[in-house]
């Protein structure tokens, strides 16, 4: 199983649950320390996206702020919110599957990391997962229209 693997069986218990199917992993020393689903729903807080929710326990677990030598794993493009996120934590590496052109601030919107008031940019992965990410996203959005 590889760590996009993980994420997306995240994003799935996210939709099992009534969640967007958005799912996060963090990875140190190649293990996954940190795993999420959106959970706004549930949490009623609009910031519970997969990726602040998988920071937060990795920041906990490992005692720092500072994610050095973490990679992040998402099923999607993270907004401005997450991407500022994942910018303060110092993740290394960005790995997302689908991108997302109305909501994304990595390679869509507002590029957050190419703006000059990023203090930290990782290095971008996008694509990984990229099919099974967004038919997730296109199932679960029509089975609610």
């Amino acid at each position: 199983m590889t760590f996009m693997d993980e994420a997306l069986a995240a994003a799935r218990a996210a939709a099992d649950a009534g969640e967007v199917p958005i799912g996060c992993v963090v990875v140190r020393d190649n293990a996954v320390i940190a795993a999420a689903g959106n959970r706004t729903l549930r949490d009623r807080d609009p910031t519970a996206h997969a990726e602040l929710l998988a920071l937060r326990e990795a920041a906990s677990k490992i005692g720092s702020e500072r994610l050095i030598g973490c990679d992040l794993y998402v099923t999607l493009e993270p907004c401005t919110m997450c991407a500022g996120a994942v910018s303060l934590a110092r993740v290394r590496r960005l790995y997302y599957g689908a991108a997302d052109p109305k909501g994304g601030a990595v390679d869509s919107g507002v590029r957050f990391f190419s703006a000059p008031t990023c203090h930290h940019a990782p290095q971008v992965y996008p694509g990984i997962g990229e099919s099974q990410s967004a038919e997730m996203l296109r199932a679960f959005f029509k089975a609610r229209r």
